[in-house]
């Protein structure tokens, strides 16, 4: 079972913090999460329209930032008033070296 540390987010993206197991791969936790979630939204909040994007971005934390993490997190409708999800995920990417391709942002 995965118990998440964080969850929150706004209208256009989620954020979740969770401990990953060495025996779960991400892939399939995600797949099992979006699942399960889809359902739910379908059929007790009635949003049949409701659907995840394809993909999604993972990163890994280190034990000394969890909290710093867990805050940023629980902060997301007060941090988006000031900076959009998008020029903030751009410069992680960029800032990382991350490749990437502006048709799926």
């Amino acid at each position: 079972m995965l118990i998440p540390e964080a969850i929150g987010g706004v209208a256009d993206h989620v954020h979740l913090l969770f401990g990953l197991r060495a025996t779960h791969t991400l892939a399939d936790v995600l797949r099992e999460m979006k699942s399960v979630s889809s359902s739910w939204i379908h059929e007790e909040i009635g949003v049949r329209s409701f659907g995840w994007q394809e993909g999604y971005g993972a990163y890994t934390v280190s034990a000394s930032q969890l909290e710093k993490v867990r805050a940023y997190i629980l902060q997301q409708e007060d941090h988006h008033r000031i900076r959009t999800f998008r020029d903030e995920y751009l410069e992680l990417l960029q800032r990382s070296g991350v490749e990437f391709d502006e048709r799926y942002l």
